[in-house]
């Protein structure tokens, strides 16, 4: 094997050095390999990132709404391909969804090697198993109506249309629901 491509290889496959300190109200542009493990919001006001929780048994949809989790791995080549779709996608086309929330759920390695206790349980919680995967969940009165994951890298459109098609689903589910959107009167 080429000395560069191992070298590359080892450096990849190595724990990242963390730049920041994990603490709860961290904001950055973009999340990756030297960002402290945890659970990121996006707050579209400032459009930054913020780390809002890194201990916790596991993310949990904190009100009603569309949640689109992005699980990240910081020693993931093909998140870092996701990247260059998953930032600008929230930025220019997640305001279109409404109650949208975006979040990321960042580990070293999934729940292998992860320095966030509630990160590492969302990776167990929701069975995640390859990178990139995002999650799509729906939660409706308090509680998640819908789930869905999406393995692998997608571009902005296929992303666009997977959540609307989910969105689409999930309203759908709402209303056959007893209480739900439509009433026999």
């Amino acid at each position: 094997m080429d000395d560069e491509v191992f070298e590359l290889l080892k450096k990849l496959l190595s724990k990242p050095e963390k730049k920041y300190k994990p603490e709860v109200g961290l904001e950055l542009d973009t999340i990756g390999p030297e960002s402290p493990n945890g659970i990121y919001v996006y707050d579209e006001k400032k459009e930054r990132w913020v780390l809002k929780y890194l201990n916790g048994e596991f993310f949990q949809p904190w009100e009603d709404g569309l949640f689109v989790v992005y699980f990240d791995n910081a020693k993931c080549p093909a998140c870092r391909a996701y990247d260059t779709y998953w930032y600008p996608f929230v930025k220019l086309i997640g305001s279109t969804f409404r109650n949208a929330h975006y979040v990321i759920i960042l580990c070293d390695w999934f729940a292998k090697e992860c320095d966030s206790e509630i990160a590492r349980g969302s990776f167990q919680k929701y069975d995640v198993h390859a990178s990139p995967t995002t999650l799509l969940l729906y939660s409706s009165n308090g509680k998640i109506v819908l789930q869905d994951k999406l393995e692998g890298v997608k571009r902005m459109d296929q992303l666009a249309d997977s959540i609307q098609g989910f969105v689409d689903k999930a309203l759908k589910t709402i209303e056959l629901q007893p209480g739900g959107g439509s009433s026999n009167s």
